[in-house]
Formats: structure tokens, C-alpha cells, sequence
């Protein structure tokens, strides 16, 4: 879809700690993929910014929606999604596809479609994961939920904010697979503060502990080195991962009764740690 100069016409709402720099990849696009980007935020600083990189600036979402083809959204909750859409809807034209990169309820996408079809208007749920630096060099994963033909509308605008596009499934797929995804991201957060104190409470580097998993994670995936089944369900024992996951339970188990033996000896308490070493191999589907 293009609108009246030829170019896919891309607006922007939402100029924050993430959604600047993905509005920023986007003005540094225009030209080797053919779009025009506009923008509007509450806000004047980042607009002027954007302004700078040669973006559009909107005086109102209902200039903005009135003049585009695919609208990104990037505020910060349901409500503002929910009063962004709303302002739009008014002013969109014929085949507008709105879409929503804020990380909302899982109810929340569906509920926005129904609204948006009502005015003739596609919608898709596309949540990114990557943080500041995966916006600002293009290197997100966007994770989207829609319609087929919803998801073919945005594609090219999405494609131009991330290296990874997924199409996850009808809309609010994408928002369900970004809270599986940021479930494990942050548990392992909590899991690295059992580490730290263990390895505050031993006499270690923490700097150095850090260095160590970000260089072996960039090696071998991280958590997400487990993740190449189709399914959670039990393996069956002539299965290919069988072997494979009986190897990785038996050293975790382990490393971890290693682990929680030293946290004992130091009296550091390890929740985590000592629920991991329950269910690490029932997790894995042994």
C-alpha cells in the first residue's frame, strides 16, 4: 500500500526510551525502502529530534492517522493505546492497519481489533523484544499477532524496525508470545540476584561473574538453548532429545546441588535455585 506520493507512508505515535529509537531506524530507512515517516508525541524534545532526522512531525494523532498507511504505536499502557486508537479511528483513511508495539493485557489486541474493523481499519499486536540498542540498529524481534493480511500490510514497516518478524499467530498472538518470552527474561533476572549474592558471599568478582555469562550465553543461547521442541509434553525415551536432555538434567542437577550446598555452607538463601533443582528434569519432559 502506498499512499498519494508513491511511498509507503509510516507514522509514528509514542517517542519514548523505546519507541525514539525506533522511530529514529525508521527516518534512517526512508530512502532505501521507500517510505515517509511522521511522527507525534506529547512531547517537544523528541520530536524536534526526529524532526532533525528528516522525519514528518504531526500536530495531533488525527493529523497523523489522516495521512498514513501503517500507524505504530508505542505508548506506555492500554489506556494510552486504547485514547491513541480512539483518536485515529475518526480520522484514518480507507485500509489504515494500526500497529500496536506496546506490551498490553492479552485481552486488550482482540478488543482493539473489533473496535478498529468497525471503522474499516486493520490491527495487529506487535511487541518487540531487544531493548534500546535492538531499536536504534534495527536488530529487534517483533513478535506480531493479526490476519494474514493485516500482518502483509504492516510487514514492510516492520521489516525496517527489526531483523527478526514473526508472525505468531491471529491478533494478540504476538502479545502472548512477548509475556512468555519476558517471563523467562525476568525470572532470570532474579535467578542472576541468587547468583550474585552467592558470589558476593564466596569472596568473587561480581563484575566478573557478569563477563563470564554474557560471553558463554553469546556462545551457547542461554535459556533458550532448550527451546527446540514443539511441545512441553513428556519425551518419550526413543525420542532424539531423550539423550540430549538426560545429559543436560544430570549436570544440572549436579552443578545446582553443588551450588546450593555452597549457598548453605555460606548462609545464603537460594529459592530459586533450590526449586530449579525440583524440577529441572520434569521441565525438560523427562
Amino acid at each position: 500500500m502506498t499512499g498519494p506520493t508513491g511511498l509507503m507512508e509510516v507514522g509514528f505515535v509514542g517517542l519514548g526510551n523505546i519507541g525514539k529509537p525506533m522511530a529514529l531506524r525508521l527516518a534512517s530507512q526512508v530512502a532505501e525502502r521507500g517510505l515517509s515517516l511522521s511522527v507525534y508525541d506529547v512531547a517537544a524534545e523528541p520530536l524536534a529530534e526526529l524532526e532533525a532526522a528528516g522525519a514528518n512531525v504531526a500536530g495531533s494523532v488525527v493529523g497523523l492517522a489522516a495521512r498514513v498507511d501503517v500507524l505504530c504505536v508505542m505508548v506506555r499502557d492500554d489506556d494510552q493505546v486504547r485514547d491513541v486508537l480512539g483518536q485515529a479511528l475518526g480520522a484514518a483513511r480507507d485500509g489504515l492497519v494500526v500497529v500496536v508495539h506496546s506490551t498490553v493485557s492479552p485481552e486488550t489486541p482482540r478488543q482493539l481489533e473489533i473496535t478498529a474493523a468497525k471503522h474499516g481499519v486493520l490491527l495487529v499486536d506487535a511487541p518487540v523484544s531487544g531493548g534500546g540498542m535492538g531499536a536504534a540498529d534495527g536488530s529487534l524481534a517483533i513478535m506480531v499477532g493479526g490476519s494474514d493480511e493485516a500482518f502483509a500490510a504492516a510487514r514492510p514497516a516492520l521489516e525496517a524496525l527489526g531483523s527478526k518478524v514473526i508472525h505468531a499467530g491471529p491478533i494478540g498472538a504476538g502479545t502472548k508470545l512477548k509475556l512468555a518470552r519476558n517471563l523467562m527474561h525476568f525470572v532470570s533476572f532474579t535467578a542472576a540476584t541468587e547468583a550474585q549474592r552467592l558470589a558476593e558471599a564466596a569472596g568473587l568478582d561480581l563484575r566478573a561473574l557478569g563477563d563470564v555469562v554474557r560471553h558463554t550465553d553469546a556462545i551457547t543461547g542461554g535459556p533458550g538453548a532448550i527451546m527446540h521442541r514443539e511441545t512441553a509434553a513428556p519425551i518419550a525415551e526413543g525420542d532424539f532429545w531423550h539423550g540430549i536432555f538426560t545429559h543436560v538434567a544430570d549436570l544440572g542437577e549436579k552443578d545446582l546441588r553443588l551450588a546450593t550446598d555452597l549457598a548453605a555452607s555460606l548462609g545464603v538463601e537460594t529459592p530459586l535455585a533450590d526449586l530449579a533443582l525440583q524440577r529441572l528434569r520434569t521441565g525438560l519432559g523427562l
